[in-house]
């Protein structure tokens, strides 16, 4: 820590009394009034070099009762240093995103940047923009958030968490799903699992972002029954429809040369029932056909969502006058010293 860093945040509790510090200036005029004369016959009798080191110094007391005075006007001001720990007090929401990650999941509309993405890497790339913060999303530093995924079954990926480095790590490692026997699409589970997830949060407010790109066909539970059970909770649930409407480019392989093509998949969002949940539980439902269109829908469920965030700041000093006042009465008795006794004057 160098001089300048300390310096730079000190601040004065009474900072009128710095004027103080001008009494120094009443000590160093003093001594240069003219002093008393002692007359002599002769002056044989001094040395032959008078510059000595006791008249080279004769100055000294002087400059330490100055400074004396200058460092009392300083302890009179009170200096003082904050303290730059702050408690702050904020409360977030509990936040639960629910993700499809079924095969239509590879279709390449949300592609941008002349790039081909499939729909849930854009999903993972906005929700990552969503969380952390960009230059149009303020983030959610101070929220609980978590991911569930869902396919022909749901499953929890990662818990309500404040560590969001972690969540990240895990919401990049979701992978859409190969297997025939999970090629469904589980809306009411994911959903439900969801909820259970956050029955346990003591957040005031609890919301489930659940992203989709197809309808319900899987599962045990309906998707309208998982509304329920979210509204009877008091979780709200904002649904997003991910995907163009008609028809999706989707890269699958040749079946005779095994090399991936670009065919048109036919979509298949069940828009109805993913408005009739966001109905039931007071929350939206959102459209996104494009990847700029799902950054849109995330920067409207940013703002809709937003709590007060109370805070409550407590700032600390480190009082410093006892310091100074001690350093200025040891430059006084210092000067008085030397005035008594190697660097007396004579009337």
């Amino acid at each position: 820590m160098t001089l300048a860093s300390l310096i730079a945040p000190l601040e004065f509790r009474e900072p009128w009394y710095l004027l103080a510090c001008a009494s120094a200036l009443l000590i160093v005029l003093s001594s240069l009034s003219p002093p008393g004369r002692v007359l002599f016959s002769s002056l044989e009798i001094l040395p032959s070099h008078s510059h000595t080191l006791r008249t080279r110094m004769i100055w000294l007391p002087t400059a330490l009762l100055a400074l004396s005075a200058i460092l009392l006007g300083i302890a009179l001001a009170g200096p003082r240093l904050p303290d730059r720990s702050q408690r702050i007090e904020r409360e977030g929401i509990a936040i639960m995103m629910a993700v499809d990650i079924s095969g239509s999941m590879q279709a390449l509309d949300l592609s941008e940047g002349g790039r081909e993405v499939t729909r849930l890497d854009a999903v993972k790339s906005v929700f990552a923009e969503f969380v952390r913060g960009t230059d149009k999303l303020a983030g959610r530093p101070d929220d609980q958030i978590g991911v569930i995924s869902f396919a022909s079954f749901a499953d929890t990926k990662c818990p309500l968490t404040l560590d969001h480095d972690i969540l990240m790590q895990v919401a990049e490692r979701l992978e859409i799903v190969t297997s025939r026997s999970e090629g469904g699409t589980a809306i009411g589970d994911g959903l439900g699992l969801a909820v259970e997830r956050l029955r346990a949060s003591k957040a005031k407010s609890r919301v489930i972002i659940l992203l989709t790109d197809g309808a319900n066909n899987s599962g045990e539970e309906t998707p309208l029954a998982a509304a329920e059970l979210a509204a009877t909770e008091g979780i709200k649930v904002y649904t997003i429809g991910a995907g163009s409407k008609g028809f999706a480019p989707v890269r699958v392989p040749d079946p005779f040369t095994g090399r991936p093509t670009l065919q048109q998949v036919e979509v298949q969002i069940d828009e109805e029932t993913l408005q009739a949940i966001a109905e039931r539980t007071e929350g939206r439902y959102f459209r996104a056909t494009d990847a700029e269109g799902l950054r849109n829908v995330y920067g409207e469920i940013d703002d809709l969502e937003r709590t007060k965030i109370g805070e409550e700041r407590f700032r600390e000093y480190t009082e410093y006058y006892r310091h100074v006042t001690a350093l200025a009465l040891l430059l006084a008795a210092l000067a008085w010293l030397l005035m008594a006794t190697v660097l007396r004057r004579l009337p």
